[in-house]
């Protein structure tokens, strides 16, 4: 770790050379390695991956562990906060085109795919065959050669919208503890991120429930045609992103407990905003498109 005498911040901070680079590709090299064994059925292959999640989440705890030191003991000048910021920017652009390939096959495989399945060139092959979306057409499981087993499709009444008003309410419970922040009102400030936090869990336990429901009750499952996959992907992944993005504000608020961030200097924190306002936009997204 690079030091800075009497106080002075540099004009850009460069750190000492560092073994965590190294230990989190080693660690990532047993993820991979065992997660390919594992899914052919190699017995020893878990025990692969739950060692390189080992050493991975041991190096992160670490590795941010020194930069929390890092910016806490002033190291940080200007340059570093601006290239944090454009690292936090393309990150989430990164996310953007993650959630658009998905959106993309969604519109696609509505607009194109199926209708061109249920054309006059197919009507011999599969005269059964509804050119329909299941949520548009009640019943409808697009398998005439009775593949897919009947199931209901997702609405959004109660559930979705439930958890809509969660995700909405937690960004403006997120904006305000941003304000109080800037006003320098840290009780506020934690008791707001804490409200934000429980909003995301209880998202995440109403989904879980959602997940139960669709694949006992309505025997929706990732296997029930295009529809069903979609749906568990486009959901599973961003409640994913819940998960991350809740264990981010956790974290900060961790840190603001323990007197971390100020006024003028919380990146960390405007960081983990911006990640939970691209999850609640996404989500709007599916609750429009995919419900």
């Amino acid at each position: 770790m690079s030091s800075t005498s009497h106080g002075v911040r540099p004009y850009y901070f460069v750190p000492e050379p560092s073994r965590h680079p190294a230990v989190a590709a080693f660690g990532l090299f047993f993820v991979i390695f065992g997660a390919s064994q594992w899914v052919n059925d190699i017995s020893w292959g878990k025990y692969s991956l739950l060692l390189g999640l080992a050493i991975l989440f041991t190096v992160l705890f670490q590795w941010f562990g020194e930069s929390i030191r890092e910016s806490e003991t002033g190291q940080y000048g200007r340059k570093v906060e601006l290239s944090f910021r454009w690292s936090m920017s393309w990150f989430i652009f990164s996310e953007v085109m993650f959630f658009g390939a998905f959106f993309s096959a969604l519109w696609w495989t509505r607009a194109h795919s199926v209708p061109e399945l249920g054309g006059l060139e197919n009507a011999l092959l599969w005269p059964g065959f509804k050119a329909a979306w299941p949520s548009v057409v009640a019943g409808a499981t697009a398998s005439p050669a009775g593949i897919i087993e009947q199931f209901q499709t997702m609405t959004p009444f109660w559930l979705p919208t439930i958890n809509t008003a969660l995700l909405l309410s937690s960004g403006v419970t997120l904006t305000i503890a941003h304000h109080a922040l800037l006003e320098n009102q840290r009780a506020k400030t934690i008791k707001f991120t804490w409200f934000t936090v429980l909003l995301g869990l209880i998202f995440l336990v109403v989904q879980g429930y959602e997940y139960s429901h669709a694949y006992h009750e309505m025997n929706l499952k990732l296997t029930s045609g295009v529809y069903g996959s979609t749906f568990y992907m486009l959901t599973g992944f961003h409640g994913l992103h819940v998960f991350v993005g809740m264990l981010m504000l956790l974290f900060i608020t961790l840190r603001l407990q323990k007197g971390h961030f100020s006024s003028e200097h919380h990146f960390g924190f405007e960081g983990a905003a911006w990640y939970w306002h691209f999850v609640d936009v996404v989500w709007l997204g599916l609750y429009i498109l995919v419900y």
